[in-house]
């Protein structure tokens, strides 16, 4: 009985006396799970907004770093990768364009300026205005200025031309002597020409093709005098023969006194052979007994049974037809000094037409009766030896054309 004693506690009693229906039951624990289901979707519902707040501001971010983005990769467009390498290829031509032209005057300078005669200060001057230009960048007036610097300098070359011509009195022909050496005037559609010219019968002459080098050579090249050659060959007549690389021009830093057209000596060496294969140059062959003239050095091969073989431009006649009658190379159309090398029958002339441009050397070899013409260097290269000095002695030379008695 005692064991049970905790059942007759007043507590006890109380809740036996209360009596709780089980339809109550029920609803007590159905609104307990309404405000469970309440608290959830409470609950659900805050993550949900949570989530949602978190992804725009996700949006909000990616937009930030895609609107960074762009931006970036325009400042790129505009500074580095596109704009400024196309402004810099712009540039870096405009430089090279410029320089081009500055040194092409430069060199036309320098030319001008070997004769003692000329007026050159204002000239200088320009030049020395150009420089300032393109140092500024100032490309478009500088290009200005070296035109007017070509054009002044043309015109000062012309002026020394017509002074140049040598005061001496010649006859007027257009016959050309039958031996040694002659100097008349020849009369063309363009004026009338004094030329000094030699010439040899091949019967009695050997023709030859002499070098100062004796291989291939593309800096730094031997020259020599035309008095040297003369004498170390016994010839008795000798003139300059294909364009060359002055060292004193600055274009031709790095291959000085070079020539890169085909040459070959009388010792039989071809000078400049892989690189005129497909040549359209014209070319002078020396043989014994002959002398030939072709159009283009793709009619040649590389015969070595001739004493000489010449390349050089551009072919003045042919066939007694003029192949010249001028072109947009300013170098061309200046007078001055027109070395030659010319034949009619088995007459071989070399010579100097003077003060005229080339296209004029044309027409006096055409006057002359020439059945066939090559032009050769002039300028400050022009010589032409025929017992002495006759024209020149001008600068020294890598190759000549030589005629010797056999």
């Amino acid at each position: 009985m005692n064991k049970f004693k905790y059942l007759q506690s007043p507590i006890i009693k109380k809740l036996k006396l209360t009596r709780i229906s089980k339809k109550n039951i029920i609803l007590i624990l159905f609104s307990i799970f309404l405000l469970l289901l309440a608290s959830l979707s409470v609950f659900q519902k805050y993550s949900l907004q949570k989530k949602l707040d978190n992804l725009y501001k996700e949006k909000s971010d990616i937009e930030t770093l895609f609107s960074s983005t762009e931006q970036e990769l325009q400042e790129l467009r505009n500074q580095d990768q596109v704009k400024t390498n196309i402004e810099l290829k712009e540039t870096i031509e405009n430089i090279e364009d410029a320089y081009d032209k500055a040194v092409s005057s430069y060199e036309e300078l320098l030319k001008l300026k070997e004769n003692d005669q000329a007026e050159s200060k204002d000239l200088d001057e320009l030049f020395t205005k150009s420089l300032v230009e393109l140092s500024n960048q100032e490309y478009t007036t500088a290009e200005a200025t070296l035109a007017e610097l070509n054009k002044k300098t043309k015109a000062e070359v012309d002026r020394l031309a017509s002074l140049a011509t040598p005061k001496v009195t010649a006859p007027e022909s257009n016959t050309p002597p039958g031996s040694g050496y002659s100097r008349q005037y020849v009369t063309t559609d363009t004026g009338s020409f004094l030329v000094s010219m030699v010439v040899a019968d091949i019967g009695s002459t050997r023709m030859i093709v002499d070098t100062a080098a004796d291989a291939d050579c593309s800096n730094n090249c031997p020259v020599l005098p035309l008095s040297e050659y003369i004498s170390r060959n016994g010839a008795f007549a000798g003139i300059n023969g294909t364009y060359f690389c002055p060292a004193e021009y600055p274009s031709c830093a790095g291959k000085t006194n070079s020539f890169d057209l085909l040459v070959m000596n009388h010792k039989k060496t071809y000078f400049n052979s892989s690189n005129n294969v497909y040549s359209g140059n014209p070319v002078v062959i020396f043989g014994d007994g002959y002398i030939r003239f072709v159009s283009s050095g793709t009619e040649w091969g590389r015969d070595t049974s001739p004493n000489g073989v010449l390349m050089n431009y551009p072919l003045l006649l042919m066939n007694s037809e003029i192949k010249f009658g001028g072109d947009e190379d300013p170098k061309k159309g200046s007078r001055g000094g027109r070395s030659f090398v010319a034949n009619k029958g088995n007459l071989v002339y070399i010579g100097v037409v003077h003060s005229a441009t080339v296209a004029e050397s044309a027409r006096v070899m055409k006057a002359l009766g020439f059945e066939n013409a090559l032009n050769l260097d002039d300028g400050g290269s022009t010589a032409l030896w025929s017992g002495g000095y006759k024209v020149g002695p001008g600068r020294n030379l890598p190759n000549v054309i030589l005629f010797v008695k056999k």
